[in-house]
């Protein structure tokens, strides 16, 4: 797939998605392109900008992801009851209606986390190691 930045013989500027670099040129060849805005036939490829990445703009998009997990992190374990190594066990005890409902977070090794969702428990990975808790 390609993306080209179109313009009308009217000056309307807008983009479309096309199979190919040929499949673009095949449809405007035999007419069938038209203006998303008035419906001219007349449309030509409009000059695009690459888009580059800048050290600034990867610099930015990192400290993003990091504060995005962050925030989640804090939500997760504001929301939810920690139980720490009994997680398999819990979540075991909440799908079987042996607990109370309720969101919680933990750990588990990978052959229990398994079991789970071989059983149809739902169960998904944090993207971060959680706080500890000590009673």
């Amino acid at each position: 797939m390609v993306r080209y930045s179109l313009r009308c013989g009217e000056g309307h500027a807008f983009e479309s998605w096309f199979a190919s670099a040929t499949a673009f040129d095949d449809l405007a060849g035999r007419g069938l392109l038209a203006c998303a805005e008035c419906g001219s036939a007349a449309v030509e490829k409009a000059p695009m900008a690459p888009r580059v990445a800048t050290a600034e703009g990867a610099e930015a998009a990192r400290a993003a992801r990091e504060r995005a997990l962050r925030e989640l992190k804090a939500r997760i374990e504001r929301e939810s009851d920690y139980v720490g190594l009994s997680f398999a066990q819990e979540a075991r005890a909440i799908h079987e209606g042996r607990a109370p409902e309720r969101s919680i977070h933990g750990e588990a090794r990978p052959e229990e986390a398994r079991a789970l969702i071989e059983d149809g428990i739902p169960v998904a990975p944090l993207p971060f190691l959680p706080t500890r808790k000590a009673n």
